[in-house]
């Protein structure tokens, strides 16, 4: 049976700044202007044990949702939207627990952080958001929403503690060595500890120092320079290679787009295409079907296929380089930056979507022209910067 603790909140450790931040904005929600708190720190440091220890100290109720659950824009109202209006029927209160929220891929979000930033602004309860990386891009939109609290990694001497109270209460002797090994390996991951504890164990009741060679350092966040050696060098077909990559699989694609040709020859590179191209056709059939079986088939031809694609490995050192597609996608943001705030404009004088105007943008030189009184400028409330723009296009 797995070892299953759950520490009140005086049992925390290391985190005391952070429980301060926590207990002051539930206790004064009433007054707070920003209605959600945004918990950010590493995996294993005590933001959800701090939430639900929280809750329990406060007789609160917790209505809880993780990554899985935020599937889209549908799915979260159907969960929060009751959650965020009525009031708890056993308890003194409510909090909503969102966690791992970074923990979504891109293409895996369909409106939900849209969704999430409009009911973290109408909430009538506190909303305790988790994440581990607080400054991952897909969190910009929430980030200015929400009051940010540091959680930090446990220090290995704090680790070391609550292992020897684990210890204790399943009646497990062990050495002090093998504890202290452990807490150093775990990186401030202190549910990684326990997990390792456990392992160790293994339904004995005692720890002998010759069990330290099971202890591995974990590696936390593999660089992408170390993922994309393993699947455009590796001569095994690893199907797991992003897995521990701390960036989506979108942008892992984008990064084996940009570094195949400087591995793989023409031939080579051919096949290897042939394997994303089928990796980003089943990454379109989750964003229209929503059907998430399919992302095994989206990780599986980007690592095992490509890395299969190869006749031999290249043997020559490469320098990696950063995906410049996304460097000209920004340009290109900026360069239609003009035409999109004035499509805004247009879109909402004229009752459109954006997307309509941006597409008959075209029709206004001809009515600027024609137009000589001048008013259509005024109503649209452009500046003279945006009328040249729309003279000269």
């Amino acid at each position: 049976m797995p070892f299953e603790y759950k520490p009140s909140l005086n049992e925390i450790v290391g985190q005391q700044e952070a429980i301060k931040a926590l207990k002051n904005f539930i206790s004064n929600f009433s007054f707070q202007n920003k209605k959600a708190i945004l918990l950010h720190g590493p995996s294993g440091c005590g933001k959800t044990a701090a939430c639900y220890a929280l809750a329990a100290s406060l007789d609160y109720e917790i209505v809880e949702m993780n990554a899985s659950d935020l599937r889209s824009k549908i799915k979260i109202n159907q969960i929060l939207e009751e959650a965020i209006s009525q009031k708890s029927l056993f308890h003194k209160g409510k909090i909503i627990l969102v966690d791992e929220i970074d923990a979504i891929s891109g293409f895996k979000d369909k409106g939900c952080i849209e969704a999430l930033v409009k009911l973290a602004e109408i909430t009538r309860f506190p909303m305790l958001i988790t994440a581990n990386d607080v400054w991952s891009r897909k969190l910009d939109k929430i980030r200015s929403k929400t009051i940010l609290v540091s959680f930090k990694p446990l220090k290995p001497e704090d680790i070391n503690k609550i292992l020897e109270e684990v210890c204790r209460n399943e009646g497990i002797k062990t050495d002090s060595f093998i504890l202290k090994e452990i807490s150093s390996a775990v990186s401030g991951d202190v549910r990684a500890a326990i997990s390792d504890l456990q392992t160790i164990s293994a339904g004995r009741n005692s720890i002998i120092k010759g069990d330290s060679e099971f202890i591995g350092e974990r590696k936390k966040d593999e660089s992408i320079f170390d993922a994309l050696k393993t699947v455009l060098k590796g001569d095994e077909v690893r199907p797991d290679a992003f897995e521990h990559v701390d960036r989506d699989l979108n942008e892992c694609l984008l990064w084996l787009d940009e570094n195949l040709p400087l591995e793989y020859s023409p031939y080579d590179l051919e096949k290897a295409y042939n394997y994303m191209s089928k990796a980003d056709i089943f990454r379109k059939r989750i964003i229209r079907w929503q059907y998430w079986r399919f992302l095994v088939y989206v990780n599986a031809f980007l690592t095992a296929g490509v890395n299969v694609a190869k006749k031999q490995r290249n043997s020559k050192y490469v320098s990696y380089r950063r995906p410049s597609r996304l460097l000209k996608i920004w340009l290109a943001n900026q360069k239609n930056a003009k035409k999109k705030a004035i499509a805004a404009k247009l879109a909402k004088v004229t009752h459109c979507s954006k997307k309509r105007a941006m597409k008959e943008m075209h029709f206004l030189k001809i009515i600027f022209e024609n137009n000589k009184e001048n008013s259509i400028p005024q109503e649209l409330m452009l500046n003279g910067e945006e009328i040249s723009f729309l003279k000269s296009g």
